[in-house]
């Protein structure tokens, strides 16, 4: 995220929510952080200029969209956009196989299923990532399979806390990765840009 830090016309400013899980593993954990996330984003309405939601649930963007005057960019919707730039079909490295059912209703309401290669699981949850041998044994046992036996052509790291693998991983596999929260804040500063030129 720093070469985007020294990019953006504004500061990039990461804002954790009190009181909710360390990362985001089921669909109740989903749906109890929007509040919290609508909360937060109504506190910081004055003075932001764009939001990412840097969960790859995207949870509470359509809300958050209704409730804010500023652009709103989720990190799976944004992901999704990015990688559809760089390949015909892509795969996603999901952390658990909970996480798939999630993916496909909101690849489904986007209408970009026939864009998906494939969606597998890593079999590890968000803390579990902090391994990093560990992690990136499987990134790239999984990252193979969705590019030899699905035919993928571009990877998306399926959770915000992967962003640490993503030049690795496209090293290793010989594909282009996407790196959901790169792909949102790189978004929210050409919207944040686009709407300079306004004025």
């Amino acid at each position: 995220m720093l070469p985007l830090r020294a990019a953006s016309p504004v500061p990039i400013v990461a804002s954790q929510l009190d009181g909710t899980p360390a990362g985001i593993e089921t669909q109740a954990h989903v749906d109890g952080v929007v509040a919290p996330l609508l909360a937060r984003a109504a506190a910081l309405e004055d003075d932001a200029s764009a939001f990412v939601i840097a969960c790859f649930s995207d949870p509470g963007m359509a809300a958050l969209r209704e409730q804010s005057r500023k652009p709103v960019l989720g990190i799976a919707e944004s992901a999704v956009l990015t990688a559809m730039t760089l390949g015909q079909r892509f795969g996603i490295l999901s952390i658990l196989p909970t996480s798939i059912p999630r993916h496909m209703r909101f690849l489904g309401a986007m209408g970009v299923m026939d864009r998906l290669a494939g969606d597998l699981p890593l079999d590890l949850g968000v803390a579990e990532l902090q391994d990093d041998a560990r992690t990136f044994a499987r990134q790239k046992e999984v990252g193979r399979a969705l590019r030899d036996q699905h035919g993928a052509d571009v990877l998306i790291l399926g959770c915000a806390g992967m962003t640490a693998y993503r030049r690795r991983l496209s090293q290793a596999i010989g594909l282009p990765v996407v790196e959901p929260c790169q792909a949102a804040a790189a978004m929210a500063i050409g919207r944040v840009a686009l709407a300079a030129t306004d004025t």
